[in-house]
């Protein structure tokens, strides 16, 4: 993979995604509030629908920013343990980096794709993304100055079309993570130099950001976010996938049960780091070429236009064929094999004329409504891991990459 300067590629998307035009998330308030029927529930192939009314009493939390509405919406049945033999379920779980919405209506466009394919997606929230540039000096970034940030504060009027999709994603039964705040990459500021304690103000802060956005804004009249993200707040993927090292006692320390910010991984069954789920971004065959490729929309582009978000017009079509076709190729190579677990990484950005957008969506359109395919969360495949037998995962996690069991999975699981 070839390196390129994430800082100038981030702002240069979003300054770019600004003149273009908004299209909302809807604004339901708690309209979504009630849960639904377990058959009809994220990640099992089936076409999600708009929530029931609420039946539930709502509880405003702090200054009202986020509120207890209950138990969330669209989740798939409670998971159960492998029989003996079983075949492993094929999951697949899409993640949006920074998940802010810049007027390019990228998030509502994702939105409706997963209620039409029945998918559950994480979305990992950069808190600044709720915090008005004019009260930037609120945020106190390790080793950086005052207000510092890698990424773009958000305008007024995004930060609210945020606040719409944010809260239409947790009623739509998808995962609020975090992306952290100032996307620091390079230099001695970067999150790689942060230390564990360096991480826990920088996970306060984010999560100050979401909690107590009514207070920073002084808007009164916006519905609060439906959910108490201190609860919610399981994971998240660090900028440039740096710094997990010293970022696990923190997260340990948190209760967080998985980090997807391990770089390189592989397509194999996952196994833990200090007691949490280590769910990096994996390796996938590179149509083309002898190399493989990181699962997300980013490393790509790195690979094809190099250091530009504007490359060849020209090169478009078949840069998002080979985008589209690599992440098929991973999918297939886990699906027919070891069933590995497959995670995309994602960024609501039109590099390259909006490829990379078309790709993913050709590809999970590619995946869904396939047998034993579940679009899951991350949130949601950690509560279908956390109820199998150790054993099980542990014989699974033997499987190389792209290696089916031996005499099938009946005659695998019943080898010594």
């Amino acid at each position: 993979m070839r390196e390129i300067s994430r800082r100038g590629l981030l702002g240069a998307g979003l300054g770019a995604a600004a003149a273009v035009g908004v299209a909302g998330c809807g604004s339901n308030g708690f309209g979504g509030g009630g849960q639904a029927d377990p058959a009809e529930g994220v990640g099992q192939g089936k076409g999600g629908s708009s929530p029931s009314p609420s039946k539930n009493p709502v509880r405003l939390i702090g200054d009202g920013s986020t509120a207890d509405t209950g138990k969330q919406p669209h989740q798939p049945p409670r998971p159960v343990p492998l029989e003996p033999g079983q075949t492993p379920p094929q999951f697949v779980i899409f993640s949006w980096d920074g998940a802010g919405e810049v007027g390019n209506g990228l998030f509502p466009r994702f939105l409706e794709l997963a209620r039409d394919h029945g998918a559950g997606m994480t979305f990992f929230l950069s808190g600044i993304y709720l915090l008005p540039e004019s009260k930037k000096s609120l945020y106190r970034p390790p080793n950086n100055t005052i207000g510092a940030s890698d990424i773009g504060y958000l305008t007024d009027d995004h930060i609210k079309d945020t606040l719409k999709c944010i809260r239409q994603a947790w009623l739509d039964g998808h995962e609020i993570g975090t992306h952290f705040n100032g996307h620091f990459c390079g230099g001695s500021g970067s999150v790689g130099n942060w230390t564990s304690a360096d991480w826990q103000s920088e996970i306060d802060q984010a999560v100050k950001f979401v909690t107590e956005w009514r207070t920073n804004s002084g808007w009164h009249d916006i519905d609060p976010l439906p959910f108490d993200y201190r609860k919610e707040l399981v994971g998240g993927r660090t900028p440039c996938l740096l710094g997990q090292d010293r970022l696990l006692p923190t997260a340990k320390r948190l209760g967080w049960r998985y980090d997807a910010s391990s770089p390189g991984g592989h397509q194999m069954w996952p196994g833990k780091k200090l007691g949490i789920w280590d769910l990096p971004l994996q390796s996938v065959p590179f149509p083309g070429h002898t190399f493989e490729v990181l699962s997300m929309d980013y490393n790509m582009l790195a690979n094809q236009s190099k250091n530009s978000t504007n490359g060849m017009p020209s090169r478009y079509p078949g840069w998002k064929k080979q985008a589209r076709d690599a992440y098929l190729a991973g999918f297939q190579r886990a699906y027919e094999t070891n069933r590995a677990p497959f995670f995309i990484g994602n960024h609501f950005e039109q590099w390259n004329g909006g490829i990379y957008m078309d790709a993913v969506e050709e590809a999970l359109k590619g995946m869904a409504g396939k047998k034993d395919v579940r679009l899951v969360s991350f949130r949601q495949f950690c509560d279908w891991l956390d109820v199998q037998d150790p054993q099980v995962l542990a014989k699974l996690r033997t499987l190389g990459t792209g290696q089916a069991p031996t005499g099938g999975w009946n005659a695998f699981f019943k080898a010594a």
